[in-house]
Parts: structure tokens; C-alpha cells; sequence
């Protein structure tokens, strides 16, 4: 069963599958799926430098930390060998040594 489909199904009553990001994979997602509980699948760009900004001080605000997995810059290569299959826990991270 595609990913996809397992989302849809997860939806509650009127739900909504965001997609933020770009995957080569198409989404499925069958009629019956959406219009018998009135589920939504839309499509979201990252938004603007305000929006990028406003959440960040919120993140600052409350305290709200990212978990990640820190890779050097020099080791790109084995960071996106973790994500490409799935392997990676949190966020991939290239830090530059500073």
C-alpha cells in the first residue's frame, strides 16, 4: 500500500494531507477516499521570507529545537546516503566547522 494512501486513510472527518515538499513518487489517492469524509489533499510552497521569520521567533519564543543528525560538510555523501532509504532519525544537517 503506497505511503500516500496510508495518509489519506488517516485522515479524520474533513482532514487534510498537506504537501510540503517535492517527491519524484505521484500521490494516489482514490474518489471514495476523499468525498465520503470530505478529506482534502493540497499543496503548499515553503512560503515567504515573513513566513520563514515568524517561525523562527516563535521557535525562539518557546523554546522549540529542531532534532538533528549533524553531518560535516566534507561527509555530504554519507549524510544523503541516510536519507535517501529512509535511514536518517531527524533532519540531516551539513555544519561547516564554525
Amino acid at each position: 500500500m503506497a505511503q500516500s494512501t496510508v495518509a489519506i486513510n488517516g485522515l479524520g472527518p474533513r482532514g487534510q494531507l498537506i504537501v510540503a515538499g517535492i517527491d519524484a513518487e505521484p500521490i494516489q489517492v482514490g474518489p471514495t477516499q476523499l468525498v465520503g469524509a470530505s478529506r482534502q489533499v493540497l499543496g503548499h510552497a515553503s512560503g515567504t521570507s515573513k513566513d520563514s521569520e515568524d517561525t523562527l521567533d516563535f521557535s525562539a519564543l518557546t523554546r522549540v529545537a529542531p532534532k538533528v543528525e549533524p553531518f560535516a560538510l566534507e561527509d555530504a555523501a554519507a549524510g544523503y546516503d541516510r536519507i535517501c532509504p529512509g535511514d536518517a532519525r531527524f533532519r540531516v544537517v551539513l555544519t561547516t566547522g564554525r
